[in-house]
């Protein structure tokens, strides 16, 4: 099925911190200059960080470049623009949460760490979105919390849709022979990594013990970054949230095709175009043709094969891993286009037999369905590859605000994002709403989450026991009301979806 991607990857606009550069104002020195900074709450926190040199007129398209030094202080407190993408009109959020400014110039990211830290534990958050609409500054993300627990936390903006993953004939003749193509996002994401690993020191942070996550799209991109070399050695660990697994990308023959026709579109002469040409449209231009250019394509220089065979062979980094899902991520069916009627429909008769018990609405089996190819069933899968090589846990969140358990059947597809980052009260108008259970629910699950980046083991706090994957044992962590461990869950229907994809995935 088509990458699911199309995502939430939050719920509001820009974060605001209260107080811009307080004195004395927090200053680092990083290798290309001095940044002044500023205080939120239990934070220092160091916004719109150039990691790279703006990917405009002849670096468009191109793996990113060094970042450009500065000579002065740089005011890094307030938030920079996202990368081009849709943005609606009067202010509702897109599909990745997001309706602030948009610039080229957007390869930058944000810091959030604890005062006077010293060889902290780092984690490093790639945002979701489908590829096509994310940014590192939504409300969700905010960070405080996770430098109030000792974690220094980096927030990265990377390109999207035609800006970030694009192929046209005319660069690909261009590029030296080993230049990767296409992934530019990815690309990004990598000399994100790089970046931490050269000067998270100077914000009090072990550039040995990062902790590389994503929700989503960001999650998706996470898996392929386990396959890729040059991101190896880049992060200790992994944490994929509804990160999917299955979806397999498209050819670099593919998306050139694509990039003809989105040429054409641009009034362009499609795969004749040349690179001039393309590097002259203007941004918007390319967001409002863009159509379907959501997510990485196998170049054979970058991304050389797909990473679900990648991992089918337990050639992935062997890293210690969190993966899962939620219990409604059928919310983005609309999204993707997906009917659940149809779905069943199409499903074998072995398949309807195993999801007997989800019944009796074709409906409700189809969204069951849903939830378990495109998520639950490549969480457990990629848990038990992983777990061959190096311990991996798999979870399902499952809580519901009690306030909406009538009119929500699960939870929604980025609803465990501000359980995750312990940041309810950061987006705007939930504040107000929060009751002392979702409070305990997302303390609870930041703490496995600080725990896991801190040791490389989700010791959850109240002692809250989460065992390693093992195929024997099928074990997961339902965040749900109650926690629970939960022994072989879902297994008929995970079973059943595996052996529909088992061919492509080289057996169980």
């Amino acid at each position: 099925m088509r990458r699911i991607l199309q995502a939430l990857a939050g719920l509001a606009v820009v974060v605001a911190l209260e107080g811009a550069a307080p004195a004395p104002a927090p200053r680092v020195r990083i290798d290309s200059g001095v940044l002044v900074g500023a205080v939120a709450g239990p934070a220092l926190v160091f916004m719109a960080i150039p990691y790279a040199a703006p990917p405009v007129g002849p670096l468009r398209w191109k793996p990113p470049a060094p970042p450009r030094p500065w000579a002065d202080a740089r005011m890094a407190y307030a938030p920079g623009p996202a990368c081009p993408q849709p943005i609606l009109p009067g202010g509702a959020p897109n599909l990745g949460g997001y309706s602030g400014p948009t610039s080229e110039d957007c390869l930058t990211l944000d810091v959030w760490a604890p005062p006077g830290a010293r060889g902290a534990p780092v984690m490093v958050w790639i945002p979701g979105g489908g590829n096509i609409a994310s940014a590192a500054n939504l409300p969700s993300y905010d960070a405080r919390n996770f430098a109030r627990d000792g974690v220094i936390l980096v927030d990265v903006n990377y390109r999207l849709g035609a800006l970030g993953f694009f192929a046209h004939p005319a660069l690909t003749r261009e590029a030296p022979p080993r230049q990767p193509l296409v992934s530019y996002g990815l690309m990004d994401q990598i000399a994100a990594l790089e970046w931490v690993r050269r000067n998270i020191s100077a914000f009090g942070g072990d550039p040995r013990n990062v902790t590389l996550f994503g929700e989503s799209a960001g999650g998706s991109d996470v898996l392929d970054l386990l396959t890729i070399a040059s991101a190896r050695g880049l992060f200790e660990k992994a944490i994929v949230q509804s990160g999917g697994g299955w979806q397999a990308p498209p050819s670099l023959s593919s998306r050139e095709a694509d990039g003809a026709r989105l040429a054409v579109a641009l009034g362009l002469s499609g795969r004749q175009a040349s690179v001039a040409e393309l590097r002259a449209v203007p941004a918007d231009a390319l967001v409002t043709h863009q159509a379907d250019l959501t997510g990485p394509a196998l170049d054979g220089r970058l991304l050389t094969r797909d990473p679900a065979s990648v991992f089918a062979e337990g050639r992935a980094d062997p890293v210690p891993l969190i993966i899962g899902s939620n219990s409604n991520e059928a919310s983005l069916m609309r999204l993707v286009g997906q009917d659940p009627a149809e779905i069943f429909a199409k499903a074998s008769p072995s398949l309807r037999v195993a999801y007997a018990a989800d019944g009796p609405s074709e409906n409700d089996v189809g969204r069951q369905m849903f939830n378990d190819a495109s998520m639950g069933a490549p969480a457990r899968w990629i848990a038990r590859k992983m777990s061959a090589r190096a311990p991996a846990w798999l979870y399902y969140f499952s809580y519901v605000p009690e306030r909406q358990r009538a009119t929500r059947p699960g939870t929604n597809h980025a609803s465990e994002i501000p359980f995750v980052f312990d940041s309810l009260d950061a987006v705007p108008g939930r504040s107000a709403l929060v009751t002392p259970g979702e409070r305990a629910e997302a303390s609870l699950a930041h703490s496995c989450w600080v725990a896991f980046a801190k040791t490389g083991r989700p010791k959850c706090g109240g002692g809250q026991a989460w065992p390693a994957y093992s195929t024997s044992a099928d074990e997961l962590l339902d965040f749900g009301d109650p926690l629970a461990v939960r022994t072989h869950f879902r297994k008929a229907q995970l079973d059943a979806q595996e052996s529909v994809a088992g061919a492509r995935l080289g057996g169980p």
